[in-house]
Protein backbone atom coordinates (compact mmCIF):
# COMPACT_ATOMS: atom_id res chain seq x y z
CA UNK A 1 0.00 0.00 0.00
CA UNK A 2 1.05 3.72 -1.00
CA UNK A 3 1.92 5.90 1.97
CA UNK A 4 -0.34 8.73 1.85
CA UNK A 5 0.78 10.73 5.10
CA UNK A 6 2.09 14.32 5.15
CA UNK A 7 6.19 14.46 5.09
CA UNK A 8 5.95 16.74 8.28
CA UNK A 9 4.04 14.30 9.81
CA UNK A 10 6.25 11.65 8.99
CA UNK A 11 9.35 13.42 10.42
CA UNK A 12 7.69 14.17 13.80
CA UNK A 13 6.73 10.89 14.21
CA UNK A 14 9.95 9.70 13.29
CA UNK A 15 11.69 12.23 15.61
CA UNK A 16 9.57 11.40 18.30
CA UNK A 17 9.71 7.74 17.80
CA UNK A 18 13.96 7.81 17.87
CA UNK A 19 14.18 9.99 21.18
CA UNK A 20 12.01 7.58 22.65
CA UNK A 21 14.06 4.68 22.18
CA UNK A 22 17.07 6.69 23.36
CA UNK A 23 15.47 7.70 25.85
CA UNK A 24 14.24 4.38 26.61
CA UNK A 25 17.85 2.71 26.16
CA UNK A 26 19.93 4.75 28.51
CA UNK A 27 18.74 3.20 32.03
CA UNK A 28 20.77 0.04 30.28
CA UNK A 29 23.94 0.94 30.85
CA UNK A 30 23.27 4.86 30.05
CA UNK A 31 24.50 4.13 26.05
CA UNK A 32 22.57 4.29 23.19
CA UNK A 33 23.88 1.10 21.52
CA UNK A 34 22.20 -1.86 19.19
CA UNK A 35 18.94 -1.31 20.38
CA UNK A 36 19.21 2.31 19.34
CA UNK A 37 20.75 1.50 15.64
CA UNK A 38 18.27 -1.15 14.59
CA UNK A 39 15.23 1.13 15.85
CA UNK A 40 16.82 4.02 13.60
CA UNK A 41 17.10 1.70 10.56
CA UNK A 42 13.25 0.46 11.16
CA UNK A 43 12.48 4.17 11.79
CA UNK A 44 14.09 5.42 8.71
CA UNK A 45 12.38 2.47 6.39
CA UNK A 46 9.31 3.34 7.99
CA UNK A 47 9.13 6.74 7.29
CA UNK A 48 10.15 5.90 3.96
CA UNK A 49 7.05 3.47 3.75
CA UNK A 50 4.42 5.88 5.04
CA UNK A 51 5.50 9.15 3.55
CA UNK A 52 3.42 10.48 0.26
CA UNK A 53 4.70 10.61 -3.15
CA UNK A 54 4.98 14.54 -3.25
CA UNK A 55 7.29 14.86 -0.03
CA UNK A 56 10.16 11.92 -0.55
CA UNK A 57 12.57 14.58 -1.02
CA UNK A 58 11.74 15.65 3.02
CA UNK A 59 12.75 11.54 3.61
CA UNK A 60 15.37 11.03 1.42
CA UNK A 61 16.91 13.74 3.75
CA UNK A 62 16.01 12.22 7.13
CA UNK A 63 18.30 10.04 8.46
CA UNK A 64 21.18 12.18 8.69
CA UNK A 65 19.55 14.93 10.13
CA UNK A 66 17.73 12.51 12.46
CA UNK A 67 20.54 10.73 13.71
CA UNK A 68 22.60 14.53 14.01
CA UNK A 69 19.64 15.61 15.65
CA UNK A 70 19.48 13.23 18.45
CA UNK A 71 23.35 12.56 18.61
CA UNK A 72 24.09 16.25 19.47
CA UNK A 73 20.94 16.40 21.52
CA UNK A 74 22.39 13.66 24.19
CA UNK A 75 25.62 15.25 23.99
CA UNK A 76 24.51 18.67 25.57
CA UNK A 77 22.72 16.43 27.99
CA UNK A 78 24.56 13.34 28.53
CA UNK A 79 28.05 13.49 26.51
CA UNK A 80 28.09 9.67 28.35
CA UNK A 81 25.28 8.62 26.27
CA UNK A 82 27.34 8.86 22.75
CA UNK A 83 30.96 8.95 24.21
CA UNK A 84 33.48 9.55 27.14
CA UNK A 85 31.91 12.10 29.50
CA UNK A 86 34.81 14.25 29.61
CA UNK A 87 34.61 15.00 25.85
CA UNK A 88 34.32 17.99 24.52
CA UNK A 89 30.66 18.76 22.84
CA UNK A 90 32.37 18.73 19.46
CA UNK A 91 33.99 15.63 20.34
CA UNK A 92 30.94 14.00 21.76
CA UNK A 93 28.92 14.53 18.83
CA UNK A 94 31.38 13.27 16.30
CA UNK A 95 32.42 10.29 18.31
CA UNK A 96 28.31 9.53 18.76
CA UNK A 97 28.06 9.98 14.82
CA UNK A 98 30.91 7.42 14.02
CA UNK A 99 29.54 4.96 16.57
CA UNK A 100 26.58 5.04 14.52
CA UNK A 101 28.16 5.02 11.27
CA UNK A 102 26.84 1.27 10.51
CA UNK A 103 23.14 2.18 10.97
CA UNK A 104 22.92 5.73 9.25
CA UNK A 105 24.25 4.01 6.29
CA UNK A 106 21.92 1.02 6.59
CA UNK A 107 19.08 3.25 7.42
CA UNK A 108 19.78 6.13 4.64
CA UNK A 109 20.77 2.96 1.77
CA UNK A 110 17.30 1.51 2.58
CA UNK A 111 15.33 5.10 3.05
CA UNK A 112 16.92 5.77 -0.66
CA UNK A 113 15.52 2.19 -1.89
CA UNK A 114 12.40 2.07 -0.90
CA UNK A 115 11.69 5.34 -2.26
CA UNK A 116 13.42 4.84 -5.32
CA UNK A 117 11.12 1.76 -6.00
CA UNK A 118 7.94 3.83 -4.62
CA UNK A 119 8.61 6.27 -7.08
CA UNK A 120 9.17 3.49 -10.13
CA UNK A 121 5.99 2.07 -8.70
CA UNK A 122 3.83 5.81 -8.70
CA UNK A 123 5.45 5.99 -12.68
CA UNK A 124 4.20 2.80 -13.47
CA UNK A 125 0.92 2.59 -11.87
CA UNK A 126 1.55 0.71 -8.75
CA UNK A 127 3.83 -1.78 -10.55
CA UNK A 128 7.48 -1.88 -10.50
CA UNK A 129 7.77 -3.03 -14.01
CA UNK A 130 5.50 -1.08 -16.92
CA UNK A 131 2.72 -3.37 -17.50
CA UNK A 132 3.10 -3.54 -21.69
CA UNK A 133 0.50 -6.18 -22.16
CA UNK A 134 -1.96 -3.69 -21.26
CA UNK A 135 -0.47 -1.14 -23.32
CA UNK A 136 -1.12 -2.99 -26.33
CA UNK A 137 -4.46 -4.29 -25.07
CA UNK A 138 -5.28 -0.57 -24.85
CA UNK A 139 -4.28 0.69 -28.55
CA UNK A 140 -5.92 -2.01 -30.17
CA UNK A 141 -3.07 -3.83 -31.38
CA UNK A 142 -2.64 -7.58 -30.48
Amino acid sequence: MQGHHPGRLVVRAATIGLVLVALASLPFGNRIGVVFDVAFVVVCVAAALWVRPSDFFTVGVLPPLLLAFVVVALAYLDRGAVARADDPLVQAVVSGLAHHSVALVTGYGLTLLVLALRQVAVRNGGALRPLQGRARSSSGVS
